[in-house]
């Protein structure tokens, strides 16, 4: 795809919040985005959801400003043609074919060759083979990349996209990841959610870690990882003989507590990686066999549940 025209790629949030009643989904939290690719990173229901549909305007922010290209995206449609938007529940017709679906996306832009400009996004995606086929004979994967395509039609600076790899196997992933950085160096903000740190991973430039509403984190993917791993842990250790290890691992800085239970040893340690870098020779000096030993809260709700309390 070309160079896109149109208003700056400028993703803004200010003090933007949003609450039904009693509970609040989206809790003050502040970030700007420009060209290049950023990732929200967190838990289902941490809110990720929400801030995306204030960025598509399809959300009233409760308070604060949320801006899409210097301009306020809620009740403003002129925002709509430098954005695209890729909601994660279905958003497309059975009844119509991928080619008509991308179309009536061409149309609604106004575009003045809708057909072309649909048979270019359909080109894009790599959909051309099932794209006279209706849609409801579509696979999850295919339904997004046709998504995709109408998201794409009308060539936007920003990208908003929530969970787009879902129901895709692993060789329409690696394509969309392609795309999605080529897309990126040609000067577009592209926002992605996901709760999958190995997509983060392999295709965010920047990641904004979002639990219970809040902004936990933000930075690159080496800050951000190294946040989720030097921090409080507790492991599971298994033995020839408990006793003797805990003692053992009480002598070492890096453990802060060790507790016999059911059998096993409970290992309170400051920081995963120094844990790990001595847990074997520790084992070794105290002539003990190691069975097991594996980390009990390493589940990204944990992981955001700490990066949370730490603000």
């Amino acid at each position: 795809m070309t160079a896109p025209a149109g208003p700056p790629a400028a993703i803004v949030l200010e003090r933007a919040s949003r609450w039904y009643g009693n509970v609040v989904a989206v809790n003050d939290v502040s970030f700007s985005v420009g060209a290049g690719i950023t990732s929200l990173l967190g838990p289902n229901g941490a809110g990720k959801t929400t801030i995306l549909h204030m960025l598509a305007g399809l959300l009233r922010p409760s308070a604060g400003r949320v801006l899409l290209g210097g301009q306020p995206a809620w009740r403003n449609p002129a925002v709509y043609r430098f954005v695209g938007l890729v909601p994660e529940r279905e958003a497309v017709y059975d009844f119509l074919t991928g080619r008509e679906f991308v179309e009536m996306c061409a149309k609604l832009q106004r575009l003045p060759d809708p057909a072309a400009a649909a048979a270019r996004a359909i080109a894009t995606v790599d959909l051309e083979p099932a794209a006279g086929r209706a849609i409801g004979t579509y696979s999850k994967g295919m339904r997004q990349r046709v998504k995709i395509a109408g998201a794409l039609v009308h060539d936007p600076t920003i990208l908003l996209l929530d969970e787009p790899f879902n129901g895709m196997d692993p060789r329409q992933r690696l394509h969309m990841i392609e795309l999605l950085r080529s897309m990126a160096a040609q000067g577009r903000a592209i926002l992605f959610s996901s709760h999958i740190l190995e997509e983060v991973e392999r295709l965010a430039e920047q990641v904004l870690v979002i639990n219970a509403g809040r902004l936990a984190a933000a930075g690159d993917y080496r800050q951000i990882r190294r946040l989720m791993t030097d921090r409080p842990h507790t492991f599971v250790v298994r033995s020839s003989d408990n006793r003797r290890l805990a003692a053992a691992f009480l002598a070492e800085p890096a453990v802060f507590g060790a507790e016999l239970q059911d059998g096993r040893l409970n290992v309170r340690v400051a920081e995963f990686s120094g844990f790990t870098r001595i847990v074997a020779r520790v084992a070794r000096d105290a002539a003990v066999t190691l069975y097991e030993v594996a980390p009990t809260d390493d589940s990204l709700e944990s992981v955001f549940a700490y990066l949370t309390s730490r603000r």
